[in-house]
């Protein structure tokens, strides 16, 4: 079956609502996790064009190890603590980075990304990983995006990672 998506561009937000229940509509009756991870990174990466979307997801309670993306060859193990995702779920809150290279520690897996946005995945207080999200331009991301993009992981952590 072929699966198109259909966005309502009038406006950010309203590509976000849209989204969202399209990835609902799609992962529905599908048990697959990586099937449904490497569906909604494609949908975000198509929508908006951002340079990398992907997820991260815990290991052994230890690192972060990717997951489903879309994008250039990423980094495959990310410890505790280090970088922008493994602060993101270390302080288990969502690191809105205007500009990289201004990060302490951030892990460059592409010199081409300039600004990202870091949103953990929880169940039941569990973080179980990390969607990490790429622009190649400074300052891409907003509250917006952090609130829109926290509302689909809240999803994730319960239908699709659990």
């Amino acid at each position: 079956m072929a699966e198109d998506l259909i966005l309502d561009t009038t406006s950010k937000a309203s590509t976000y609502e849209s989204l969202l229940k399209q990835f609902i509509s799609l992962c529905n009756g599908e048990n697959n996790m990586v099937a449904n991870l490497a569906n909604i990174a494609a949908g975000l990466k198509e929508a908006f064009g951002f340079f990398w979307v992907g997820f991260y997801l815990v290991e052994n309670e230890k690192q972060l190890v990717l997951g489903p993306f879309q994008g250039p060859v990423a980094c495959t193990r990310i410890h505790y603590g280090k970088g922008v995702c493994g602060t993101a779920w270390s302080e288990d809150k969502i690191q809105l980075v205007p500009d990289v290279e201004e990060f302490p520690g951030h892990i460059a897996c592409s010199a081409l990304s300039k600004s990202e946005i870091v949103i953990p995945i929880k169940n039941k207080n569990q973080i179980l990983g990390v969607l990490d999200v790429d622009s190649d331009k400074l300052n891409d991301f907003s509250e917006m995006d952090a609130k829109y993009l926290k509302e689909l992981c809240d999803w994730i952590g319960e239908h699709i990672i659990s």
